[in-house]
């Protein structure tokens, strides 16, 4: 599974954590996600589908060092497309989601209190928190998108614009080499977009 992901996906995560590491440093105690907050990890979110092989991979990894934890990881997923998936707005085979607008809305609505399979409940932290996806790695620290600067709302509690907009990630480096990444599995088949639970579930029904 490791070999599906293309060579370059090691650096793009040195990349993100150098760049999360600078965020926080920047950002002190305005930044305070830590073990067991876990609002980020509630409610369903699209996923590219390096980032569905990159939590494929750190599945199988898992089943090596901890195959009690992998299994509960295993059980999660299949748990949470029982619940989701006939609501699912796409392919439920293929675990793509739509693209046309109707999908885009009726995504919008879809499963906002689902827990990630990834979450162990008990200890409010990610089992797979070292292969996680690029949104989870990017939530938190200020980001800039088309709608401006967004923080978690738990966070930077008394920061003025400036100051949050000072702590921001540089995304510079990030976002052309994950584009580049992506369009690389387009050319080999795999395209779309889809969700952590069906990548995790998929990926235990390879090894079930």
């Amino acid at each position: 599974m490791l070999s599906l992901l293309p060579h370059q996906d090691q650096k793009l995560v040195q990349i993100l954590d150098a760049a999360l590491a600078s965020a926080e440093r920047r950002s002190g105690e305005w930044l305070i996600c830590k073990p067991g907050c876990t609002p980020c990890c509630i409610g369903v979110f699209a996923i590219d589908q390096l980032d569905a092989l990159r939590l494929k991979a750190g599945l199988v990894e898992l089943e090596a060092a901890d195959p009690h934890r992998a299994l509960r990881v295993r059980e999660r997923a299949r748990q949470s497309m029982a619940r989701i998936g006939p609501e699912f707005p796409g392919d439920v085979r293929t675990g793509v989601l739509g693209d046309d607008d109707q999908a885009a809305a009726n995504f919008e609505e879809f499963a906002n209190f689902e827990p990630c399979p990834a979450l162990d409940p008990e200890r409010g932290t990610c089992d797979l928190y070292q292969w996680r996806p690029i949104t989870c790695r990017v939530f938190g620290p200020p980001v800039r998108s088309d709608g401006g600067v967004g923080v978690c709302e738990l966070c930077y509690h008394g920061a003025s614009t400036e100051e949050i907009e000072s702590c921001e990630m540089n995304l510079d480096e990030v976002n052309p080499l994950q584009a580049e990444l992506v369009a690389e599995l387009e050319k080999s088949g795999n395209a779309g977009r889809t969700i952590v639970a069906f990548a995790l579930a998929e990926q235990a029904a390879a090894s079930g």
